[in-house]
């Protein structure tokens, strides 16, 4: 075996190891985490705990990110009932951010006595608490991408907001909203389900389901097309890495006969996918071919797939498509 192939072999196994050890480490922070108690008196204690129990900044992130998601609920009554947007007057520019500032902090205390909140809650407290344990965080509002009807959708919306934390020089992406759990629509409520994906989140993965307001991310401009026509991705998406290799556009034209071919990485022939016809009647999908670390196979458009069709892994989506008919 040569130098070079021994080299790579030890750099990628030592990649491994270092994920894996990351991993586990902040899997350590949420499992002390945990044992915290479900309310402090203050935001203070709770950030006295955290900087006594963790040194790092990233462990110090996590923790934040763990708490809040463990403890504080999404509001879904005041999502669907939104109060009207409290206005004020001011004469200064000191009075106005004054004024901003009595907002933002009447809403962190609600938010960390009342354990609930929608997205301005939850980041606002983790803002507020990151500032505690001297770590620096802005919020970051925007459009987010998360119902089949978002593919292909024409304009982008302000609905939605999320935090990035400066850890060791370099910013990260975290959704505590996100990490906090999901709506069912099929039991019409909201399910708590830590998702710590959603902390230091690979942009490719976070920007095909967000779309900051101002249109960049970290002075790069993002593609607004791509995120509008992209395909919908899901937790397990990003979970697995099932990076989505082909078709790049989450809208597929195609007439009755043609092979609609989709390329997903990390994907093997031992797992079990499927998609599921009109009829909610599961198809597997059977002809594989394994290529360059992904499983590439193809589906058969017909009068059986209706305007969308979304990809299994076991029980889990992958992937959605919106289908256009020629």
């Amino acid at each position: 075996m040569s130098i070079k192939k021994i080299t790579l072999i030890f750099l990628f196994l030592n990649f491994i190891f270092l994920h894996s050890s990351y991993s586990q480490k902040y899997s350590d922070v949420d499992k002390i985490v945990a044992k915290y108690p479900e309310h402090f008196s203050t935001t203070e204690d709770l950030a006295e705990k955290i900087q006594k129990d963790f040194t790092s900044e990233q462990d110090k992130a996590r923790a934040i990110f763990s708490w809040i998601a463990f403890n504080i609920k999404y509001d879904y009554a005041s999502y669907l009932n939104p109060q009207r947007a409290q206005g004020f007057s001011y004469s200064t520019e000191a009075e106005k951010q004054r004024k901003i500032k009595q907002l933002n902090d009447k809403l962190i205390q609600k938010t960390f006595n009342s354990e609930k909140a929608v997205c301005e809650g939850f980041t606002a407290l983790y803002q507020h608490l990151a500032g505690l344990v001297g770590l620096k965080s802005e919020i970051i509002r925007g459009d987010s991408k998360i119902r089949l009807a978002d593919i292909g959708r024409k304009t982008t919306s302000s609905n939605h907001a999320w935090n990035i934390v400066l850890i060791n020089k370099k910013w990260i992406l975290v959704d505590v909203t996100w990490g906090q759990g999901y709506y069912d629509s099929s039991k019409g409520r909201m399910v708590n389900d830590f998702a710590p994906i959603y902390f230091d989140t690979d942009p490719d993965y976070f920007f095909a389901k967000h779309f900051p307001d101002s249109g960049s991310y970290l002075g790069n401009k993002l593609n607004k097309e791509e995120f509008l026509n992209g395909p919908l991705i899901y937790n397990k998406t990003i979970e697995g890495d099932y990076k989505i290799k082909s078709p790049d556009s989450g809208i597929i034209e195609a007439k009755y006969g043609d092979k609609i071919r989709i390329e997903i990485k990390n994907v093997s022939k031992t797992d079990v996918l499927f998609y599921l016809n009109k009829r909610n009647q599961p198809v597997q999908i059977k002809n594989f071919k394994e290529k360059r670390g992904s499983l590439e196979f193809q589906i058969a458009y017909d009068k059986t797939i209706g305007d969308y069709i979304t990809i299994y892994l076991d029980t889990f989506s992958i992937v959605s498509f919106k289908i256009i008919r020629k």
